[in-house]
C-alpha cells in the first residue's frame, strides 16, 4: 500500500513520460516486424496470448476483482491475479479501484476517464500517464487490500511481463533450434506474441473507456452515456454491451440476451461446471422489464 497517496492532491491533468514511456516502448517493439518478418507460430502466439489475456482481464480484472460478481477459490483468484498482470495493464486491484471509481462517477468529473470532460483521446489512454491515474485508490478497494497474496502481487505487478517475455524467447529459440523449418526465433516470438499482441489488448480495452461511451446504442436510461457496440463486444469477448453494464453492473453476464455476444460469460459458466467458480450473479427479472418497456416505447415512438 502507498499510505503517502492521500497526503496531498495528486495532479490528474499532466502526463508524465517517466510513465509514458512502457507504453511507448511496448508499442515501438511492434516495428521489429520489420526485420523479424513473420511465422504462423508466431502469429498463433500473438493471437492466443491476445485472447487468453483478454478474458483474464475481462473476466478477473473486470467482473471479478471491480464487482464481485462470483465467487472462486483463493488460489484461482490468485493465479488469475498473477496472469492479468503479463496484460502489462499495472495490478488487479490498481484496475479494480479506478474502475470502481468511474461507476461511482460515470461521465462526471472526477471520473478518472470519461471522455466527456477532457475528451476521447484522455480517456482511451492518458487518464492512466498522470499523477493521480498510476496511484492506487485503496480506499475504494478494502475488501482486496486485506489480502496479502494480491498485495504481494500489486507489488510485483511487472514481473508478469517480464516473464511473458523470457517465456516468449525461449520459445522461440526453442523451436529456431529444433524446428528451423517453421522460420521463427527468440526475437521474432517476443514482437509478435508480446509487442503486437499487447498493443493490440491495450488498445481493445481502452475502446471500452472511450468508443463505448461515444458510439453506439442505448437499452437503456442511465446518468451516463455508455453505449451498447457490438464490434466491442467482439474484439472484447463481451465487454462491449456497456450500457447493459451500467445500468446493472452487478450482474457477471454483459450481453443480456442469447444473441449479444460474450465470450467471457459463457467460458466462466464453463468454469462453473468444473468448479472452479461459483455463484455467478445473474440478470435480475426487472432489469429484463425495463428492456421491454424501453423497447414498447421506443416503438411507440417510432410510429
Amino acid at each position: 500500500m502507498d499510505p503517502g497517496s492521500d497526503l496531498r492532491p495528486l495532479d490528474h491533468r499532466r502526463i508524465r513520460f517517466v510513465d509514458a514511456a512502457p507504453l511507448l516502448t511496448i508499442h515501438a517493439m511492434c516495428l521489429g516486424v520489420i526485420w523479424t518478418g513473420w511465422s504462423w507460430p508466431a502469429l498463433v502466439a500473438a493471437g492466443g496470448l491476445y485472447l487468453f489475456r483478454m478474458f483474464v482481464i475481462t473476466a478477473f480484472y473486470h467482473r471479478y476483482f471491480s464487482h464481485r460478481t462470483f465467487k472462486t477459490h483463493r488460489a484461482v483468484r490468485f493465479l488469475a491475479a498473477c496472469v492479468g498482470t503479463t496484460a502489462a495493464q499495472r495490478g488487479p486491484l490498481w484496475w479494480a479501484a479506478h474502475h470502481r471509481e468511474h461507476h461511482r462517477h460515470s461521465d462526471h468529473e472526477p471520473d478518472p476517464h470519461s471522455p466527456w470532460w477532457r475528451g476521447a483521446l484522455w480517456s482511451h489512454t492518458a487518464w492512466f500517464l498522470t499523477e493521480k491515474g498510476r496511484a492506487t485508490n485503496w480506499k475504494a478497494i478494502p475488501d482486496w487490500a486485506r489480502h496479502r497474496e494480491l498485495l504481494w502481487v500489486e507489488r510485483n505487478h511487472v514481473l508478469g511481463p517480464v516473464l511473458l517475455v523470457a517465456m516468449l524467447a525461449l520459445l522461440g529459440w526453442g523451436l529456431s533450434v529444433w524446428a528451423p523449418s517453421l522460420g521463427t526465433g527468440a526475437a521474432q516470438m517476443v514482437v509478435w506474441g508480446f509487442g503486437v499482441s499487447t498493443t493490440a489488448l491495450y488498445h481493445a480495452t481502452f475502446t471500452i473507456n472511450s468508443l463505448a461511451h461515444t458510439v453506439g446504442s442505448r437499452r437503456f436510461r442511465t446518468d451516463d452515456d455508455s453505449r451498447n457496440n457490438w464490434l466491442l463486444a467482439v474484439l472484447t469477448l463481451g465487454e462491449g454491451w456497456h450500457n447493459n453494464h451500467h445500468f446493472h453492473p452487478g450482474s457477471v453476464r454483459q450481453g443480456f440476451y442469447w444473441w449479444e455476444f460474450d465470450p467471457s460469460y459463457w467460458l466462466l459458466r464453463c468454469m462453473g461446471w468444473l468448479g472452479l467458480v461459483w455463484d455467478l450473479r445473474p440478470v435480475p427479472a426487472w432489469v429484463y422489464e425495463r428492456a421491454e418497456e424501453h423497447a414498447r416505447s421506443a416503438g411507440r415512438g417510432a410510429a
